[in-house]
Order: structure tokens, then sequence, then C-alpha cells
């Protein structure tokens, strides 16, 4: 049974110097909920909820505004059910802004469904494929992880370092999966790598053993599965696994979670990519996370916070929730003070003052192009039944 959800009103109550300019402004949190990433969103939830918290207990946006977060279930895969969601979200619930959607597909069709056609701002976490870098979303969306078109290169990098000629492919059958499989193979084939079959798998199958059966015929040294670890992508590992096909295996972001090792267990011989920060950012986070009781070593957890950050200060800036889209990137990139996790309320009250601020977040943000994230990547491995960093990636 799914569960409902509810608008979550986070933060205290703050006296107001000016209690008629204050408002209540709603922002969506449009996440896979229910779906093959069901186990990533929880703690990409909790990170937006930190960020609001904060904003709220500053007092500080916007005369004294409190933010309600109103969650919806994008569902990760079914483009109409989370176009359902997101309308139900604008015409509904009124929110000003949206944090996600969470996969490619899914924000594709947000975007340009709901997103343009109400002139509402998006910045997602973790929607990743190279086809949103596209300049056709009225200057509306923004991402705070990075394109797989470089993720691609990078594990075809990590593959042919690691002196991996041969593998077979299994992707997820959607924007994210082939992408995701067309940009690693290029760059893999182009590097001297064989790439034996490079096959789709849908999500939400009970018996993935004809797949498994093809890639097993094909061959190859290492199994990659550019796939999600609730649902086909970790079926494919298991049929693999349960068939003595393959034993060893490779993938990105959406294979970074940890029920994939409670359920192949602690000695499972996967590795990969995953887009990730380290230094400063990501050390005060980790940090504040933890005395607030977040998880933060988990995928696309910093991004969350940096994205909903990211439209709060935005909207300060604008000085208005619904104009904030065109304040993003000011916000976000060079000149100004540089602005961490935890130190939101410094932020808002700098630009309430009506200085400049480079928020640098837990991730690092720098926004270039179309509103793409520059992003920095590492390098993963299962140890002793935890993900361990073999080491960073950056993008260039």
């Amino acid at each position: 049974m799914k569960k409902p959800m509810l608008p979550l009103l986070l933060g205290t109550t703050v006296m107001l110097a000016n209690p008629a300019m204050a408002e209540d402004i709603k922002l969506g949190v449009l996440f896979g909920f229910t779906g093959p990433i069901e186990s990533l969103t929880p703690p990409m939830a909790g990170a937006a909820e930190l960020a609001t918290k904060e904003v709220n207990d500053s007092g500080l946006l916007l005369d004294g505004s409190t933010v309600v977060l109103v969650q919806a279930d994008s569902t990760c895969i079914d483009s109409g059910a989370a176009t359902a969601a997101a309308e139900r979200l604008v015409t509904s619930d009124k929110v000003a802004a949206i944090v996600g959607a969470d996969c490619s597909g899914v924000t594709t069709a947000v975007l340009n469904n709901v997103a343009v056609p109400n002139d509402i701002l998006m910045i997602s976490p973790s929607a990743t494929s190279p086809a949103l870098a596209a300049d056709t979303d009225n200057g509306l969306f923004f991402r705070t992880a990075p394109s797989d078109a470089r993720q691609g290169e990078l594990l075809a990098l990590v593959l042919i370092e690691r002196d991996i000629k041969t593998v077979a492919v299994s992707y997820t059958n959607n924007d994210y999966g082939k992408g995701f499989a067309d940009a690693f193979t290029a760059a893999y084939e182009e590097a001297g790598g064989t790439a034996t079959l490079v096959s789709p798998h849908d999500d939400g199958k009970a018996d993935y053993s004809a797949e498994v059966s093809a890639l097993s015929v094909a061959g190859g040294e290492v199994l990659v599965v550019l796939g999600y670890a609730d649902q086909g992508g970790f079926g494919i590992m298991q049929g693999a696994l349960d068939s003595g096909t393959f034993d060893t295996f490779a993938g990105g972001d959406g294979m970074h979670s940890k029920i994939l090792i409670e359920r192949l267990g602690d000695d499972l011989n996967v590795f990969g990519t995953v887009p990730w920060s380290v230094g400063l950012g990501a050390e005060k986070f980790d940090e504040y996370a933890a005395a607030a009781g977040k998880e933060s070593d988990s995928s696309f957890v910093r991004e969350t916070y940096d994205a909903t950050a990211l439209i709060l200060l935005a909207m300060q800036k604008a000085g208005s929730a619904e104009n904030a889209a065109g304040s993003v990137t000011d916000v976000a990139n060079a000149p100004g003070e540089k602005i961490y996790p935890g130190e939101l309320a410094k932020g808002l009250q700098i630009l309430k003052d009506g200085g400049e601020i480079d928020y640098v977040g837990a991730s690092d943000v720098e926004l270039i192009g179309t509103g793409e994230s520059a992003g920095s990547y590492r390098e993963f491995e299962n140890r002793d039944g935890s993900f361990e960093t073999v080491r960073m990636l950056l993008a260039e």
C-alpha cells in the first residue's frame, strides 16, 4: 500500500518584523517515493527538510515567510503519474517551485508538460540524462548533479584502468539508462574495450532470466549494470549470480544504494562511479547532517540539500517566490561571499542587505551552460559490506 504524501511544515515559529508581509511559501518535493529508487529517496527528502528547516529557523526569507514542503510521488519511471503529481502540486497545492524531479524520463515529462507551461522553477538533484542539457526550458530548469555524458566517460576510464577489456552492458529502458549506456559504450570502445552486448531491461519484472541468458551468451569479464538498485538493476545482478554467469559488476549512480549489498551480500563484487564531492562543503554538510540526525552518505543527498537551498536563496535574491528562476545562477556562482552548509541564514542576510553570494553548498556547486552542474565523481567499490571511495574523479 502506498503511504499518503502529506505537506510538511518545517521549522519553528518566529517573531516577524513585519507580519503583514509574511506568507507561507509552498515548495514541491517530487521524488520516487515508490518505484525503482525508493530506497534512495528518503535520505534525499531528509536533505530537503534540513535546508528548509534551516531557512525557516532563520526567519529571514522574504520578510519572515515560512516554507512548507509538499511531497509528491514521481514513481521515477511512470511519466504519466509524475506529470499528474506535478500538476497537483502546481494547481492544487500552489507550489512556487519544485525540488526534482528525480529520474530523467519523468523530469523531462514534468518539465515539458507542467513546469514550462506554468512558469515553475525546477531544480533536480539527480536527473542526469544528457538530453536534459538542451536549451528548451525557458530558463526554468537547473540540476545540481552532473550529466551522464561525463559519467559514462569516467566509468569507461575506470574499467580500462582496471585492465578490463570486455564487458556486457544491461541498462534500464528509459532516458537515463539509454543516455548513460550510449555515453559509456562510446567512450569504452574508443579506449580499446569491447562491449559484447548492450541490451535494455525493463523495471518491475519478476524474472530476468531471458535478459541474463542473452548477456551470458555474449560474455564479458564484467557485467555493467546501468539501472536501479531497487528493481531491474538488482534483478539483473541477482539473476547473474544465481546462474553463475557473472560474479563481478560495474555500475553508476542508480546502483549506488546500500540495499544492493543488503540483498546480495557483503562480499558482492561491485564497483563504479557516482556523482560525489569532497572538500570543505562536503565536510561541513556531513557534520551538519549528523547533528540533525540526517543521513549524508547516500546518493544525491548533498545535491538535494543544494537544490533546495538554491531555490530559497534565489527567491531571496529575486525578492519574490514566483520569480526566482532568473536569480539561480546569480546566487550559485561567483562573485560573492562563499556560503556553505549550515550558513543559509548568513546567505539570506547578505542578500537581504543587497550583497552578493557564491553558494558552494555540500556539492561544490558551480552552474555552467544552460544550468548544468560542473560536478565531480568518485570511484567506489564494495569493501566488507559498504561502499568506499577508491578515488575522486573530477569532471573536466
